[in-house]
């Protein structure tokens, strides 16, 4: 643990006095990045850039609820295009309508959705299409 700042002691003083004991026992030795340019410095400032850089970094990343319905939707098709039987196509389709069809009565925050609940028939047609 640091120790206090004795009293009648300047601030400034007293932090050089800590941050050069600490290189003298060479705590600072080896530290990740050291020697390396700051990464960064050439871009524009943004006040956000310690959240996206940790969002990059756990590999997360955030898309407003209609957005991430717009993919959830392509994702449904593409899986039940590649299903085994017309009852998981027709499944994939009731659970992606089913999701379309509350977005719609309660609208999402972010960009329009402009969706409207698949035609089941349709895309089983286009199924069974692909199958011959």
């Amino acid at each position: 643990m640091t120790e206090r700042k004795p009293p009648g002691v300047g601030f400034e003083s007293w932090v050089d006095k800590q941050i050069r004991e600490a290189a003298d026992r060479g705590e600072f030795d080896d530290l990740p990045g050291a020697g390396k340019p700051i990464p960064g410095l050439d871009r524009p400032y943004d006040e956000l850039w310690w959240i996206k850089e940790k969002m990059h970094r756990e590999n997360v990343s955030y898309l407003p609820p209609t957005l991430t319905l717009r993919k959830e939707a392509e994702d449904a098709l593409a899986a039940a295009s590649q299903a085994a039987s017309e009852s998981e196509v027709r499944q994939i389709v009731a659970d992606i309508n089913e999701k379309i069809r509350e977005a719609i009565r309660k609208p999402l925050s972010g960009p329009q959705l402009n969706l409207v609940p698949f035609d089941a028939e349709r895309v089983v047609r286009e199924w069974r299409e692909r199958r011959t």
